[in-house]
């Protein structure tokens, strides 16, 4: 029955054992994003047989029903109202309010746990963090005296809001808060993590900074892509999970809807264009599972839009009959969100 993802565990345990490989040649340790994935047991199960260092996630639900024996990372800033989960569920978390970690602390406690976090600087990106500029060296005194808070390290996130590309000069940011910690605290940062997938580049390159010695991975892992100019990584697969979708209606149509014009039912109005007669094929999938500029189109064949449950395309060469399946290469967001869908079967190779 379709839609449904096709998941090949053996292609992306490959994908692991090369980054993994790749990062521990340059003595940076890898956290393994699962998010994109919604903690799929067989997935998972790969990266338990891994070298990774560390699981990431930014789903707490992940987390708290994840079976590994990996150390667990709680990707997402904390909110104050979940803090009791995440320290009895996670070994670590990244944070940036000393607000939160002040009761991070107290909750760790109360429960005789001692919680590990990275302090996380925003070095541009404008995402989460403390903005670098704001460094203040007597925010770190205050949680290294934390008596159940273990500072492990801190870290950047780039390329998810602002577009911000890891560069020498962005890296020299949090490389100047590092060697303040370190000089004037006289203590030793045991993690500096210096991004995602959009690093890899750098690794590639050699021009990594030496000081960065963790990755947090998660698209290059399942995509075989990096993020920061969205090329492909050689050697890597990018079809660990690809979508099979139905032709349920061929039909030759105008290209211009006919009649008055308004919005369309996601309150959007549309601005059609008159290419006057055209075949149009409607696939059985739609906005609710996943957004058609996430798939990457087959030769042939143009996507023309969406509704709720219909993915209609134009085809322009090739001959396809109702019941063809059609198979899509994925980008991020579309695997994000099929994953978690409850209306697309997942299947194994």
């Amino acid at each position: 029955m379709y839609p449904k993802v096709i998941i090949d565990p053996k292609k992306y345990a490959f994908n692991v054992d090369y980054l993994t490989n790749l990062c521990h040649k340059h003595q940076v340790s890898l956290m393994a994003v699962s998010k994109v994935f919604s903690n799929d047991e067989q997935l998972m199960q790969v990266l338990n047989q891994s070298n990774v260092e560390y699981i990431a996630d930014s789903k707490l639900e992940n987390l708290m029903h994840m079976k590994t024996h990996k150390k667990k990372v709680y990707l997402r800033i904390p909110a104050l109202s979940e803090l009791s989960l995440v320290v009895k569920y996670v070994d670590m978390s990244l944070n940036s309010e000393i607000k939160v970690i002040d009761k991070l602390n107290e909750i760790a406690k109360q429960m005789n746990k001692r919680h590990e976090v990275i302090l996380m600087f925003d070095l541009g990106d404008l995402r989460e963090g403390i903005y670098y500029k704001d460094f203040n060296l007597d925010d770190i005194k205050h949680v290294l005296n934390l008596s159940h808070i273990h500072l492990k390290g801190i870290g950047t996130n780039l390329t998810c809001y602002g577009s911000v590309r890891p560069t020498q000069e962005t890296y020299l940011k949090l490389k100047q808060i590092k060697d303040l910690i370190e000089t004037q605290l006289n203590y030793k940062l045991d993690i500096i993590s210096g991004g995602n997938s959009s690093s890899i580049p750098m690794l590639l390159s050699q021009s990594l900074p030496p000081f960065i010695n963790n990755l947090r991975l998660g698209e290059a892992l399942i995509l075989g892509r990096e993020t920061a100019y969205q090329e492909k990584i050689d050697h890597l697969y990018d079809d660990v999970i690809t979508l099979k979708v139905e032709i349920v209606e061929i039909k030759d149509k105008p290209s211009y809807p006919e009649g008055d014009l308004g919005y369309d039912a996601f309150g959007h109005k549309i601005e059609y264009r008159d290419k006057g007669m055209m075949k149009r094929a409607i696939l059985a999938i739609g906005r609710q599972a996943v957004d058609y500029h996430d798939l990457y189109p087959l030769k042939g064949i143009e996507f023309i839009g969406a509704s709720s449950d219909h993915l209609l395309i134009e085809i322009k060469e090739g001959t396809y009959k109702i019941g063809d399946v059609l198979t899509f290469k994925l980008k991020y967001g579309a695997v994000l969100s099929l994953m978690q869908s409850n209306y697309v079967e997942k299947d194994y190779v």
